[in-house]
């Protein structure tokens, strides 16, 4: 799928959290980013998409959010918990 060129991480990520298969696991991620499951694979529509939402990406000078910031806003755009960004939250919380 990509990586973050396209949707695969986020595909990945309801793979390993929910553990769905990788067709529900597509469907839901493009529900979850209004689109069609045939553009998850491209590169330009997701650049375009990840941008809008501050998912991160391969480019990084052109990337409001990176690293953690990035793993937040994919957690919340898919109802999920990543265990890095609530410690990081925990951290900064005190």
């Amino acid at each position: 799928m990509g990586g973050v060129r396209t949707s695969g991480d986020l595909v990945a990520w309801m793979q390993l959290t929910k553990r769905m298969k990788i067709e529900q696991a597509k469907a839901y991620v493009a529900q979850k980013l209004d689109m069609n499951v045939r553009d998850l694979t491209n590169e330009t529509v997701m650049n375009r998409v990840r941008e809008a939402k501050g998912l991160s990406s391969v480019i990084p000078d052109h990337v409001e959010y990176a690293g953690i910031a990035a793993k937040s806003k994919i957690a919340k755009l898919l109802d999920i918990t990543i265990h890095s960004v609530d410690l990081y939250e925990k951290h900064m919380n005190g």
